[in-house]
């Protein structure tokens, strides 16, 4: 989403929408976290009954991505992963607006925690994919240390959203070259840097095409020029849902080796195997209705296309496959 400059800027409309969405997120975080859930798994399997955009595009990236599924259980996948989704997006309010100790409260296990000690006065490159609670993951990351956390200005609720994240003490570098060089020096100093690995870059420059589950994807390099840079390490971190109960468990794990190449499709692939080795772990979690794979090699196919119902879109997925 593009960012507003001045309030002046804004229309009435604007104001209008954005006003509804704080009492929206304010009455939401008021819910026990399990109606919170119950809720947003049954706005998810409403969304898995009917063709829409985001049912085609989560089935089409599963499709893509995990051949090894036969198609039911392409679309076993994808309908649990709508109800997870559903519960992702709700819960954000709950995340957003209860006090930090009681979200924080809600980690019931850390794997991997080892990985988060910082050594040798090194900063260290923290990596959340768009799995699980994405949101937890990060306010988890900044209670441990100093924390600068990579941010993209939003369009809507910018100053409730940088307000939530830095409840435990991170500072938002936004996505610019100032937001850079205050990673940069976060590292320097010996702090964590958070950063979102997994989105489409908005520009080529500073990018490159890069397998992810055998896929080409447009791939950033900030991590690996930031790695380069500083000698920091990079370790991946995520907040997976647990089932049937109450709470999260926060995994952490090491980057593949590579992440910190001379060569940018070395690099960019190993940052990639590190994101499908996290999403593995809980495939029905993984934000698969985002496209993903929307720019394209030049030469290749669109993906995201065509008509919306399932028959489509399988058979769509198969001739990608077998070029």
């Amino acid at each position: 989403m593009a960012s507003i400059s001045t309030k002046e800027s804004r229309p009435f409309g604007f104001a209008l929408k954005d006003r509804t969405l704080r009492l929206l997120m304010y009455l939401v975080s008021r819910l026990p976290l399990p109606l919170i859930h119950r809720i947003g798994a049954g706005a998810g399997w409403i969304t898995a009954r009917w063709p829409n955009r985001q049912r085609r595009n989560a089935l089409m990236n599963i499709a893509i991505c995990l051949p090894r599924l036969t198609e039911d259980e392409q679309r076993r996948l994808r309908d649990r992963n709508l109800s997870e989704f559903g519960k992702t997006y709700f819960e954000i309010a709950y995340l957003w607006l209860r006090p930090a100790d009681r979200v924080l409260s809600l980690v019931r296990e850390v794997r991997g925690a080892e990985l988060l000690r910082r050594r040798d006065g090194r900063g260290l490159i923290v990596l959340s994919p768009h799995l699980g609670a994405w949101e937890l993951a990060g306010l988890y990351l900044a209670a441990q240390g100093r924390t600068a956390i990579f941010y993209k200005p939003q369009q809507y609720l910018d100053d409730m959203i940088r307000a939530a994240r830095a409840r435990s003490g991170a500072e938002l570098a936004p996505i610019t070259p100032k937001g850079i060089r205050v990673l940069v020096q976060a590292l320097e100093r010996g702090d964590y840097v958070g950063v979102l690995p997994d989105q489409e870059p908005r520009a080529r420059k500073g990018a490159v095409f890069a397998p992810f589950f055998g896929v080409p994807a447009l791939t950033m390099l900030l991590v690996n020029r930031l790695a380069r840079r500083t000698g920091a390490p990079v370790i991946f971190m995520f907040a997976e849902r647990r089932q049937g109960e109450l709470g999260f468990v926060i995994h952490c794990i090491p980057a593949p080796e590579g992440i910190d190449s001379e060569d940018d499709i070395e690099a960019a692939t190993a940052l990639n195997r590190g994101i499908e080795a996290c999403v593995m772990t809980c495939p029905e979690q993984y934000l698969w209705p985002y496209k993903r794979f929307r720019r394209r090699p030049e030469g290749e196919p669109k993906i995201y296309t065509g008509p919306l119902n399932d028959a489509h879109v399988l058979r769509h997925a198969e001739r990608l496959r077998s070029r």
